[in-house]
């Protein structure tokens, strides 16, 4: 996604080196729409420049801080020597990871979404997180919860948490559910007990989740995963559930999984 306004001065921005000059640098803004910025070559490098193909070549992609911004002149002015190896670090990864959103955004909506839809859903998730990439990292942990407060359509909200769970990768999640389990059988207590023992196996997915279940108040017990991905925590939440319920059914009692405590409201 390009901007279609202004940087603003001692914005970090990012940009492609373009026309070498002995006077200075021409740069091509990568995150702003037909922009163009010029580094003159006092702001290339500090100290005395002899040649400033010595200190930068075309195509390349470098981070400058902006000095100036003259929009009815259309001109911006650049500098390359105020910017730090860790601002520079810092930015690069930002711009990569705006480029990943971006590509999300297409597998979200498709490749042929049109601009004004696009810069719809693209307004709502910045309004929200700030930026597209945390907006999708987000739901990727959080799932529609991440998008609640937004203005997208149920469609687009549910596209949107889909792609998030396939393509992000995230160091860790955590989600949480409950279980009701009541057993009035002859096996009382000793078929609870079997039920919990089952909802804590961590089943096919034992090196990849961990998962614990607590007693929160009767009838209910808490799960809870921790898991690489939203996808695989989910998975294991419900699969746990689903353990738990079919081993208390075996026992001659009933069981329910929910996602929201109960216990606080009896």
């Amino acid at each position: 996604m390009k901007y279609s306004g202004w940087p603003e001065p001692g914005e970090l921005v990012v940009g492609k080196i373009e026309e070498i000059e002995d006077f200075g640098v021409f740069v091509d803004l990568e995150e702003y729409q037909d922009k163009r910025g010029l580094i003159h070559i006092s702001e290339v490098a500090s100290g005395w420049i002899k040649n400033v193909r010595d200190h930068v070549r075309e195509g390349q992609i470098a981070v400058c801080k902006v000095i100036d911004v003259d929009e009815s002149h259309e001109q911006i002015d650049l500098s390359l020597k105020d910017v730090n190896d860790h601002q520079r670090s810092d930015k690069i990864q930002e711009w990569k990871n705006e480029q990943k959103a971006d590509n999300w955004m297409e597998i979200a909506f498709g490749e042929d979404i049109d601009d004004e839809l696009y810069i719809s859903i693209a307004n709502e998730l910045l309004g929200a997180h700030g930026s597209l990439y945390d907006a999708f990292k987000q739901a990727a942990i959080h799932g529609e919860e991440a998008v609640e407060k937004t203005d997208l359509s149920e469609d687009e909200r549910a596209a949107l948490v889909e792609t998030a769970r396939e393509n992000v990768s995230v160091p860790y999640v955590n989600v949480t559910g409950y279980v009701d389990l009541e057993n009035a059988s002859p096996s009382g207590v000793d078929g609870i007990k079997a039920a919990l023992q089952a909802a804590e196996g961590n089943g096919e997915l034992a090196d990849e989740i961990d998962l614990s279940v607590s007693y929160v108040g009767s009838p209910e017990y808490r799960i809870k995963v921790q898991a690489p991905n939203y996808k695989t925590a989910e998975a294991a939440l419900e699969a746990s559930a689903e353990r738990a319920i079919s081993a208390i059914e075996a026992e001659g009692g009933e069981g329910e999984y929910h996602r929201e405590r109960r216990s606080d409201d009896e």
